[in-house]
């Protein structure tokens, strides 16, 4: 059984701050998030580089001046604020697990050969009995060998190393 970690709690938060700050911006929230999202899976998908860089800057930007001249008022009717709370949740659970699942790896090598620990034992104690306790992070160990393309979005770096 896993127990509530004060990491845990910082990723609760953080996910609830997301999700407050679409539902604030209504409509515009909604793109927000739904575009947040698709644009880190289209630049993690592309790789490390400077090209990659310039793509999600340029994208950030477009959908900004996309959105506020498409979405003049996002927030005039009461169902807006629950549409921009959806994409504050999508994107904050996003977030929320990038974190989680963000910390360096130790690579074993066994007889039986080459395994990751994750987090890395070579944290900082308080930390890596925070983050290794984290009822969040067990929860979403399963991405390690999940799909291709929730890998890409969460932990791009580990999907290029294999």
């Amino acid at each position: 059984m896993d127990v509530i970690t004060w990491f845990d709690a910082l990723l609760v938060t953080l996910w609830a701050v997301i999700t407050a700050l679409g539902a604030r911006r209504g409509l515009a929230g909604l793109a927000w998030g739904l575009l947040g999202v698709t644009i880190c899976f289209l630049v993690n998908s592309l790789g490390n580089s400077l090209f990659t860089t310039v793509a999600a800057l340029l994208l950030g930007l477009g959908s900004a001046v996309v959105i506020v001249r498409l979405l003049p008022h996002p927030a005039a009717e009461p169902w807006h604020l629950l549409a921009g709370g959806v994409g504050g949740l999508a994107l904050g659970g996003m977030l929320t697990a990038t974190v989680a699942l963000g910390f360096p790896l130790d690579v074993r090598i066994t007889p039986s050969g080459t395994t990751g620990v994750y987090p890395s034992v070579n944290m900082p104690p308080v930390l890596y009995r925070a983050v290794s306790n984290s009822a969040i992070q067990n929860g979403l160990r399963g991405v390690w060998g999940g799909n291709l393309a929730l890998r890409s979005l969460l932990i791009p770096d580990q999907t290029r190393r294999q």
